[in-house]
């Protein structure tokens, strides 16, 4: 077995764990910091919306040594509007994708005869397509209202299955994700498109994902949690976090690596613009909700679990065995085992621990010495 499988095997028995819900103030000032620069991020510097939003024209031209900064210049000269250059491929000859926001179909004509003009090539290479904003506005719309039924319906579903509580820190949770996924794409400048606005919805489904298997856990270890005085809920919401910790990271890794893939390799060395534009969203977006199900969702519901009268009790008798175990030298597990066979009810059948016996049945006539009964 590998090193991470037995780390794995040894989280979930419990033999080893970290305390993420006993330290959830330290995770929960990262998140309110990472939360305030995304927001001051978004307000001051603003997303950078594609041109499916705002209108304007698009303009590929056939490859050229012209540089993505001079041939920005040029389009902002023939069109008196701010422009976005694209690289398309890689090497000193490459393909431009230009974007100018704001113009008609007049001046675009206009520009593009300017740029076939200073860029050195034939007019009619120079393709161009204008784009009007009501196309922007209607996905737009149509993403707010998806993303407003997925958000119903999933603190619906969560409160059916779980209960209110975790299902107001999966909404939480996936706040928090979607906030940080748009303030990193303020704060980098890369254009926001009807792409970005897909790769936003995509990442809600992996956020929650993530943070239902580690309620699940919870939901099964905590049955008939007030019967018993070794473990505050805190204690097993963290043991379900370090049980389910190796499946969380495997399979964020497994969903990163393709998504690095595009955004690096397709956005970056091949200059593929528009990979970016999903491709980082889905990044940001996995990484923060790989991080809100393991150090805000779940810490979450145990804060708001432990403020029920019946979780407060439970961790008064918790704390005090354990105070009266330290007192007499005694380890706290020890004498929560001998509580958990002391405590059972006169009478009971006590719990098995460990492989079961076999079945009688199955040792019937053995030892028995064969041949008929004496008469």
């Amino acid at each position: 077995m590998s090193k991470l499988g037995t780390l794995g095997a040894r989280l979930h028995r419990g033999e080893v764990g970290y305390d993420f819900v006993g330290n959830r103030k330290i995770w929960y000032g990262i998140s309110i910091l990472i939360t305030i620069t995304a927001i001051v991020g978004l307000a001051v510097r603003g997303l950078n919306m594609g041109i499916e939003f705002q209108g304007g024209a698009v303009f590929n031209t056939p490859k050229t040594s012209v540089s993505v900064s001079q041939a920005q210049e040029y389009a902002e000269e023939a069109s008196g509007h701010d422009a976005i250059v694209q690289k398309l491929g890689s090497g000193d000859d490459a393909e431009l994708r230009i974007q100018v926001a704001g113009i008609d179909t007049d001046q675009a004509n206009k520009v593009s005869a300017e740029l076939a003009e200073k860029l050195g090539v034939n007019e009619n290479d120079v393709t161009g397509e204008l784009v009007g904003p009501s196309w922007g506005e209607q996905i737009a719309n149509k993403a707010w209202q998806g993303l407003g039924i997925f958000l119903v319906l999933v603190v619906i579903y969560l409160a059916i299955a779980f209960e209110w509580r975790m299902a107001l820190a999966a909404f939480v949770a996936l706040i928090h994700d979607i906030t940080i996924t748009v303030g990193i794409y303020a704060l980098v400048g890369f254009e926001v498109t009807p792409g970005t606005v897909i790769g936003l919805l995509t990442i809600l489904g992996y956020s929650l994902y993530d943070t239902v298997v580690v309620f699940d856990s919870l939901k099964e270890q905590t049955k008939d949690i007030t019967k018993q005085n070794r473990w505050t809920y805190s204690d097993i919401a963290n043991r379900s976090i370090n049980s389910t910790l190796v499946r969380s990271i495997n399979t964020t890794v497994v969903a990163l690596l393709p998504v690095a893939g595009l955004l690096f390799i397709g956005g970056g060395f091949l200059g593929a613009g528009m990979l970016n534009d999903i491709s980082l969203s889905l990044f940001v977006g996995l990484a923060a909700g790989a991080y809100s199900s393991i150090f805000i969702a779940t810490p979450l519901v145990a804060d708001l679990k432990e403020r029920e009268p019946q979780m407060k009790a439970l961790k008064k008798r918790v704390l005090a065995k354990r105070a009266q175990a330290a007192a007499k030298g005694e380890s706290p597990d020890a004498q929560a085992t001998d509580e958990s066979l002391t405590d059972e009810p006169e009478g009971a059948t006590p719990a098995v621990v460990g492989p079961r016996n076999q079945p009688a049945s199955r040792n019937r006539g053995r030892g028995r010495p064969s041949g008929k009964r004496g008469r």
